[in-house]
């Protein structure tokens, strides 16, 4: 039995450490992941939700502690009563998760290592049934050193977890596991290879067939079958391939400008995921910012998700100088840790990326600014229902289109490129007056 505690006892304690100290290290990430989980939608305690980022440090610096106060033996039943607690409640998370599909990623690992629901939960499992086994076995948990050093010990472990929580917090973290750490390229974290995994979506068809209800399950085929269509709904059996970034985009009220921007050098994005939560102190250092990245040959935006009415009064009350595009305030929030955290991209790639705190620290050295050249949109052309090309959409004659219709709508295109293996940014379908003004794609 003491051998089995003992192994137990190393692997409970090292997991706990490296599982809090992955967290540890984005404190902010963790503490958006458990407003997901404080959601209407989930446990439906949303009164917690202001109140996430202090309990996200609480949580990940007491896993910390609790894995080295484990492994050197310090105060074993108050440590092993703890781990069982913390256990049991993070069991019953991932089982309700899981059981229920509500939250995709129970952000166990950070972002260094996603988890679906039901492996998070068959992991809590197997914690679970070792800590009991500590449980059943503290008498055999001994301290490691003697009682002084095993109480600096802990005591240190205590400190140097709320150091660097808080480090990493008026920071940014000190490992980035996102598709938008330093050297990655967001175009190439958007793209699907083309020998990607195809989704497997199961269609249910139903049909009034003499006055009875039936249902016809597919896997995308039309059914032969004698009766009058009612209607179908789908559901994904199997997940495909999914791009490490998929909600980015760089929009304007009208326009889709993702591709225009990653294909530029000397880019500066100011991120703000929502502009009325905004830093005082970090608004207030973007003017003079603002204006030094202007004079030196950079082209600076910003990058919200809050509204048109925000964006101007924002600007108005800082003096700043910069558009203000919209993405996805998920997107941003995983972009960078901060609010506003300021970015550097050429061609697409982070070459740049700063806390607030850390404005100081950006490099601005004198670059020449280049005009870009127009390119075509990243979009699906469909012409009376033929897929033609932009530049035979171009050549149309106005007077020759009925009507045109561009989605942009995230849902639909990402669910069209998912089953294509395409990255369209949206689509536009285009329906004519008389079909023999149909330009040829050739053209």
């Amino acid at each position: 039995m003491k051998a089995i505690v003992s192994i137990s006892r190393i692997f409970v304690g090292v997991l706990f450490i490296i599982s809090g100290f992955i967290k540890l290290n984005d404190p902010l990430g963790f503490s958006y992941k458990l407003q997901e989980y404080f959601s209407t939608d989930v446990l439906n305690i949303p009164f917690l939700e202001p109140y996430a980022l202090l309990i996200s440090v609480f949580v990940v610096v007491f896993e910390v502690v609790l894995g080295v106060f484990l492994l050197i033996g310090y105060k074993p039943k108050f440590t092993v009563w703890s781990l069982l607690l913390m256990i049991v409640f993070f069991t019953f998370l991932t089982f309700y998760s899981a059981y229920f599909d509500k939250v995709k990623d129970c952000g166990c690992f950070g972002d260094a290592l996603k988890l679906t629901p039901w492996e998070s939960f068959t992991k809590d499992v197997v914690l679970l049934v070792l800590i009991v086994i500590i449980f059943i076995g503290v008498k055999h948990i001994n301290a490691v050193f003697g009682k002084l050093q095993t109480t600096i010990l802990a005591l240190l472990s205590f400190i140097v977890s709320l150091w660097f929580g808080y480090h990493v917090l008026m920071h940014l973290p000190a490992i980035d596991f996102r598709g938008y750490a330093i050297g990655k390229n967001i175009a190439e974290g958007m793209s699907i290879p083309d020998d990607a995994k195809k989704p497997v979506t199961e269609y249910a068809w139903k049909f009034n067939v003499n006055g009875q209800e039936k249902v016809i399950t597919t896997l995308g085929d039309y059914p032969t079958v004698e009766g009058e269509f009612v209607s179908v709904e789908t559901k994904e059996i199997e997940k495909g391939y999914e791009p490490p970034i998929y909600d980015f985009s760089i929009e304007s009220e009208d326009d889709d400008l993702t591709q225009h921007f990653l294909t530029q050098d000397n880019v500066v994005i100011i991120v703000s995921y929502n502009l009325d939560k905004i830093e005082l102190e970090g608004a207030k250092k973007l003017k003079r910012f603002i204006e030094n990245a202007t004079n030196q040959g950079y082209q600076v935006i910003g990058l919200t998700a809050s509204g048109k009415d925000v964006k101007q009064r924002i600007n108005e009350a800082f003096g700043l100088d910069v558009t203000w595009y919209l993405c996805d305030e998920k997107a941003l929030k995983t972009v960078v840790r901060s609010n506003p955290g300021i970015l550097e991209l050429d061609q697409g790639t982070v070459k740049q990326k700063v806390h607030w705190n850390d404005l100081e620290s950006f490099q601005l050295p004198k670059v020449k600014r280049t005009e870009p050249k127009e390119k075509a949109p990243n979009a699906l052309v469909i012409i009376d229902g033929e897929i033609s090309t932009y530049k035979a959409l171009q050549a149309l004659n106005k007077e020759d289109i009925e009507a045109m219709h561009i989605f942009k709508e995230k849902d639909s295109v990402i669910e069209y490129n998912k089953r294509n293996n395409t990255s369209y940014d949206n689509i536009i379908k285009v329906e004519l007056k008389n079909k023999d003004s149909i330009v040829s794609n050739n053209q």
